[in-house]
């Protein structure tokens, strides 16, 4: 009503006003929505997110940083904090490897959606010859789970390696062996952390690391003795690839267990993520 008496008046200010609240009433409105839809059990826990290029080199080096930035970018859009807990930076140019933290209230829900292989299609910017390129980079996404989680892990079964430090953190990084790796040797499951100045603190969130991603195993034990019961809604696993985004003859990305679209690449790419992410909720249930 108001809305109207402004148009009525020609009271530019006053619809500018109204359109902007009632912009952000709808996001929050959103927001709201995909709340709900959130029931798994460490949905409202802290998410680390490791994304590991593929083969390629340098190209899927760069296709894990341009991942790397748009998982900082949502995590910005949604106020949410995030740290890097460990970084193997590219030959050339982009990453090999990284593992970071993203706090906040249902983060783990959000972005369980984003667990396997994404797919990138461009013309390659290393290429001179400008042909076009397709790159690999996977994705895990696991909760950061508190210590009421029972996860049995011997002391002996672990292997304890420290090493100097090499990525982002400043100067104190290169200084001392402060780094940790963690290797458990009845899974194979590798962590390290580098992020913080002490042995102490890198190690007790390896462990964190590790008990998340030792747990996810266990999960997904269960779920394949339980074969057939979710139908295809299985293939949210390691090594499955999820997610198309090409850039080049035409531009679209495309979730392949969905099959929900986004024409905009550029700002899906800046975190514009939520469409693909109500989508995996809602074929989830």
């Amino acid at each position: 009503m108001l809305l109207e008496m402004a148009a009525e008046e020609g009271d530019q200010e006053i619809e500018q006003e109204i359109a902007l609240k009632l912009g952000s009433f709808a996001n929050a409105l959103a927001a709201i929505e995909l709340e709900c839809m959130f029931i798994g059990e460490h949905d409202s826990c802290n998410a680390i997110i490791s994304i590991h290029a593929g083969a390629g080199g340098t190209e899927a080096q760069d296709w894990t940083d341009i991942l790397l930035r748009m998982y900082l970018r949502w995590a910005e859009r949604h106020k949410f904090k995030t740290e890097i807990l460990d970084l193997l930076p590219g030959d050339e140019a982009g990453t090999k490897s990284i593992t970071i933290l993203i706090k906040g209230q249902w983060a783990y829900g959000y972005l369980r959606s984003e667990l396997g292989i994404h797919r990138l299609v461009r013309i390659s910017p290393f290429d001179t010859s400008g042909r076009r390129h397709t790159s690999f980079a996977s994705v895990m996404v696991m909760p950061e789970l508190d210590n009421t989680v029972d996860v049995d892990i011997d002391e002996k079964d672990l292997r304890v390696d420290t090493y100097r430090a090499s990525g982002a953190g400043g100067q104190h990084v290169n200084k001392t062996d402060s780094a940790i790796r963690l290797t458990h040797l009845p899974t194979g499951v590798v962590v390290q952390c580098q992020n913080e100045r002490s042995q102490h603190r890198n190690k007790e969130m390896a462990m964190k690391m590790l008990i998340a991603q030792i747990y996810q195993l266990e999960k997904q034990k269960k779920a394949d003795q339980q074969e057939g019961l979710h139908g295809e809604k299985k293939g949210i696993s390691w090594g499955s690839q999820i997610r198309s985004y090409v850039l080049q003859p035409y531009r679209l990305i495309k979730d392949h267990r969905t099959d929900f679209e986004a024409g905009n690449v550029d700002a899906v790419l800046d975190g514009g993520l939520d469409g693909f992410i109500k989508a995996f909720l809602l074929w989830g249930k």
